[in-house]
């Protein structure tokens, strides 16, 4: 899973998720190139509006890690702007050796990492994997409400073959929502309804 370096890692991250995301243009990856992980993921937590800074402090260490961003379109009243936004704000998911956790600890704006019972906490790799596979393809990706119970799917077809997750209907479409319960945060894609089967 090779990613490409966004170029842009120098623009502020402007607005929150809470707003209107009608003009939402899509997603892009903010990642390290790198061969696929033989280390596990981590999910760690950075201060607001600091994950594109911590990602800077991440590359220039040599660490592998992935910030999924979409472009939104914000309007004002003299004023429309169109701005690179976190998919999972608060979040930037690394993977490493545990044993080299401490440069990560000590980038600026990095809080801690996600533990459970005071060790970090691995995020599946089903999940990153799903995830990594809709933004490679392109697919139309946007900020959703945590969800953990609905009527679960399995795509059968196409970029996310394989990908489990909960089918929603939204004006007249129907979406899968992929929920990464380790930081109970969920992203939406778009998805045609003859592509799944239920579980």
């Amino acid at each position: 899973m090779n990613a490409t370096l966004n170029a842009n890692l120098d623009g502020a991250l402007n607005g929150d998720l809470n707003g209107d995301l009608n003009g939402d243009l899509g997603v892009t990856l903010v990642s390290a190139a790198r061969p696929a992980p033989a280390e596990p993921w981590y999910a760690v937590s950075v201060r607001p509006r600091h994950e594109k800074l911590v990602t800077r402090h991440l590359e220039y260490q040599g660490v592998n890690y992935f910030l999924p961003v979409y472009r939104s379109v914000r309007h004002w009243k003299d004023r429309r702007k169109e701005l690179e936004m976190a998919l999972f704000p608060g979040y930037v998911f690394v993977n490493l050796n545990l044993r080299d956790r401490g440069g990560v600890l000590r980038a600026p704006g990095v809080v801690q990492f996600v533990s459970f019972q005071g060790q970090p906490a691995v995020v599946p790799d089903a999940e990153m994997h799903a995830l990594e596979s809709g933004l490679h393809a392109g697919l139309r990706l946007q900020p959703h409400p945590y969800l953990r119970q609905g009527a679960r799917v399995r795509v059968k077809r196409g970029a996310l073959a394989g990908v489990e997750g909960i089918m929603v209907r939204r004006k007249e479409r129907f979406r899968l929502v992929l929920s990464i319960d380790l930081i109970m945060r969920s992203v939406m894609f778009e998805v045609d309804e003859a592509d799944v089967e239920p579980l």
